[in-house]
Formats: structure tokens, C-alpha cells, sequence
């Protein structure tokens, strides 16, 4: 646990007892500030207790008495409509922030100099941060990994020089960080998404950008206008950016060809290495996580045969491309976290010939964008609350059958795989949708596909990570 000691001696109000949320404020206690703690939900209260923070519901609390709002990320600061926690909180001229913040004001006080690599973009940054965290580990360096991934921020080692902080933010979590200032911070993408909690692309974009405009080095992609424009921006500013990119030759920064990657600086453009047989990185979108992981990890002293060689070793994470299994000559590969039309897209993109598992709840963009790929797509199997939306969209595109459930889906996507008479076949779990019709979340989907696939009559394991 981290103590948050800079908010020693002060009154605390905690809204949000989920996992972090309990973490926060037991992290606050343990830096000696008073803690006054509250949920919507009897049970996260009630569990609160449980584990010593004390509880009262806000509503009758006197909000003059506090000197800041400690805010779960998961609870809407401004759309659709700010939460009554929030509205007292202003209404009284309470600081509103989350444990971001708190993490961020602590390595100020305790160790300015402890490198700090914080991680966005709407796709990709779970794997980018858990890349980075990886190849510092594989490097022998001190390394603690959290945020939006794995742990609560609040509840890693406490920083210390020399300690690496690889930490990956949500835009929930930076809405909720006003001096958040890593050493160095990645921008990846930008797309529309969580527009129902920040209201428009535009909002979603500046958010986002605050990352990168309180860093030490932006490391910015330059595959979206959004991230061009903030990158311009911030140069234009005066901040030390680092671009990147899968589609473009640069002039200065890090660019992939193919699976090569390249460094362009003072004119010269120089081939580092290349992702050719890293099966946990293959396609673009992981060409384009590992340029950002190798520039951060470049901008933390780490030399590039260190880089290569953890990325060698890197085993990638479950339900982000995971291969689950091999029959034969199909592939299964578990996407899950794909839940949108954009990751799906990234997924797409990578293999040559695919039956497709797609459908859960569905978002307002449905798959339209993903036409260019239906080329690759041998037939799709359809499932949840999005199926008749998505086949409207497949038309005669390709073939495809309403599958209903993943077991299903499954069964018989790898009895159409089975006789395929192409070299490698896939068949990719790759939702485009949220799970929430049919699954708590995506990894749950994700196990269900993975034990649909380990079930069948010899499958080959090919690995279960586990973030």
C-alpha cells in the first residue's frame, strides 16, 4: 500500500467502495487523513465496514467539513448527468479527484525521480502497459504495474528512487487527475468511445490529451487526426513529444514496416529489430503497442537489445489476442476485450482467413467500419443481443449464421474451420460489442470461449495467461 500521506490531518469524503474504491480510502487512513466513505450499494458499504472504513451516506454529511472529494472512477463525473456526490461536492467548493491524483501527488513528495510511465489510448493500452512493465521486469529493473490493469494504484509498493511505475489510465481515471504528470506519457489512439460518460468526441479527446500535456515525453501514435492534432499541439507548446506510427514513414520518431520497427532521428533512419515470430504481438495494432512500449522504455535508460529481448519473452494477455488453442491447422484466438468496432477491426486485420465470432451488446457504431475487412471473414457466427443488427450489416458480404451463444458459436465455427482446405485457418472471438447481455463482463466471455475451446475432442493448449 501506498500511505497517502500528503493528505495527513485532512477530512476525506469517498464516494465509490468497489475494489479500488476500499483500497483509496484504507490508503488515506493509512496516510492519517479522516475518511468518511459511501456507495450507492448496501453490499460495497457494508464490505467497507468490514475492512474499517468508516461509513455514512454522504447526503446528510456537512460537505463545508471536507477538504476533497475522493471520487471511484466508475462513478460520472459530468455526463449523463453528474452524480449527486459530485453536485454537493461543487456546490460546497470540494476538490474532486481520484486515486490517480493520489498516486500522482505522492511520488511528487516522496520520490519526484522515480521514472513514471502512465498509458491511454482507446485501444490497445492494457497490452502496451503490461509490454512495458515486462520488458523493465525482464531488464532487472524495480517495476510495479497498475491502474486501469491488475491492481489499484494505491495498493503498489510505495515509490522510492529507482522504483519503475508502469500505470495505465482510463479516461475516467485522468478526468480525475489534475496535476497527473508522468516521466512519460503515452497517447496511442484515439476513437470514439465512453461517449455516453463524456458527452462528445471532442470532451473524450481533451481528456485524453491531459495525459500527454503533463509528461515528461508524450509519446504520441500518428495514425488518428485526433492524436496529429494534440501532437502538433503540444510541440506547438513547448512539450517534448515522441511520435509514432504503423502507417507512415516519419522524420523523426519510431514507425513500423510491416513488422519492422525503425528509429528516424537527425535524418537518419535506423532498423532496430523486428516482431516476426512474437506470436504475442503479431498484427498492426501490436506493431503499434510495441513502438510505444519501445519508446517509453527507451526514455527510462533501457538499451535496445534489453527492448528485443523482452519483447521476445512477452506471453501477451488474456483475452487481448490470446491464443488459446491450435486443432490442426485452425487457430483459436480469444479477443475479447475487443469491444468495440475499432479493436475488432485491429483483429481483423491480422489474419488472412477467419470465422468470426462476433455480437453481444451493441454499441450505437455497429461493424460498418469493419467492411474492408469482411474480404478475410469465411463466414461469422453471430451471437447475443447484436446478432440481427450485424447480419442487416454482413448482408451477402460474406456468410454467416446466428449462433445465439458462444458454446455454440464454437462448435460450429470449428466444425466449418476443420474443413477448411486453406493453410492456417482462425477462429477469432472478437465481439465488437460489450458482454453485458449475456456475460458480468468480457472476461467472463472470454472464459466462456476459452472452455468451449478446451473442450473440444483434441484441441492443443497453447497457453492460459492471466493479467
Amino acid at each position: 500500500m501506498i500511505p497517502a500521506s500528503t493528505f495527513a490531518g485532512k477530512n476525506i469524503a469517498v464516494f465509490g467502495l468497489g475494489g479500488s474504491g476500499i483500497a483509496t480510502a484504507q490508503a488515506l487512513i493509512a496516510g492519517s487523513a479522516t475518511v468518511l466513505a459511501w456507495d450507492d450499494n448496501p453490499e460495497s458499504v457494508a464490505r467497507a465496514g468490514e475492512e474499517g472504513v468508516e461509513t455514512r451516506d454522504l447526503r446528510a454529511a456537512n460537505w463545508k467539513d471536507f477538504d476533497a472529494l475522493v471520487l471511484a472512477p466508475g462513478v460520472p463525473l459530468t455526463h449523463p448527468r453528474p452524480h449527486w456526490s459530485v453536485e454537493l461536492a461543487r456546490a460546497a467548493g470540494v476538490e474532486i479527484i481520484g486515486d490517480i491524483e493520489l498516486f500522482a501527488r505522492e511520488r511528487r513528495a516522496r520520490a519526484p525521480d522515480a521514472p513514471f510511465v502512465a498509458v491511454t489510448g482507446t485501444n490497445g493500452k492494457s497490452t502496451t502497459t503490461a509490454l512495458i512493465a515486462h520488458v523493465l521486469k525482464a531488464a532487472g529493473r524495480d517495476v510495479q504495474m497498475g491502474g486501469n490493469i491488475g491492481r489499484a494504484v494505491m495498493t503498489l509498493e510505495p515509490p522510492t528512487a529507482g522504483r519503475h511505475y508502469v500505470v495505465e489510465c482510463s479516461s475516467y481515471q485522468i478526468d480525475l487527475a489534475p496535476t497527473l504528470d508522468p516521466s512519460a506519457g503515452v497517447l496511442l489512439n484515439l476513437s470514439p468511445d465512453h461517449l455516453d460518460r463524456h458527452g462528445t468526441m471532442e470532451d473524450y479527446a481533451a481528456i485524453k490529451e491531459r495525459l500527454a500535456a503533463g509528461s515528461g515525453t508524450a509519446i504520441v501514435g500518428m495514425d488518428d487526426a485526433h492524436c496529429r492534432t494534440i501532437a502538433a499541439r503540444l510541440e506547438q507548446a513547448g512539450r517534448k513529444v515522441t511520435r509514432i506510427s504503423v502507417t507512415q514513414t516519419l522524420e523523426e520518431g519510431f514507425f513500423a514496416r510491416e513488422a519492422v520497427l525503425l528509429r528516424a532521428e537527425g535524418g537518419r533512419t535506423e532498423r532496430l529489430f523486428t516482431l516476426e515470430g512474437i506470436g504475442s504481438l503479431r498484427g498492426r495494432h501490436n506493431a503499434q503497442n510495441a513502438l510505444a512500449a519501445l519508446a517509453a522504455c527507451l526514455s527510462c535508460g533501457l538499451a535496445v537489445e534489453e527492448i528485443r529481448s523482452g519483447f521476445e519473452s512477452f506471453p501477451g494477455l488474456a483475452h487481448r489476442m490470446e491464443q488459446v488453442g491450435r486443432l490442426k491447422h485452425v487457430l483459436f484466438v480469444n479477443d475479447s476485450k475487443a469491444t468495440n468496432a475499432d479493436a475488432a477491426g485491429r483483429a481483423l486485420s491480422s489474419f488472412p482467413r477467419i470465422y468470426w465470432i462476433a455480437g453481444g451488446l451493441p454499441k450505437e457504431s455497429g461493424i460498418g467500419s469493419l467492411r474492408p475487412f469482411f474480404g478475410r471473414i469465411a463466414k461469422a457466427y453471430l451471437v447475443g443481443e447484436a446478432a440481427p443488427a450485424f447480419a442487416a450489416t454482413l448482408g451477402e458480404a460474406t456468410d454467416y449464421e446466428i449462433s445465439g451463444t458462444i458454446d455454440a458459436a464454437v462448435e460450429h465455427a470449428a466444425r466449418d474451420a476443420a474443413g477448411d482446405p486453406a493453410g492456417e485457418v482462425v477462429v477469432l472471438l472478437s465481439p465488437a460489442c460489450a458482454s453485458f447481455d449475456q456475460f458480468r463482463n468480457f472476461e467472463v466471455r472470454g472464459e466462456a470461449f476459452r472452455n468451449a475451446v478446451l473442450s473440444l475432442s483434441g484441441v492443443e493448449t497453447l497457453g492460459e495467461t492471466r493479467e
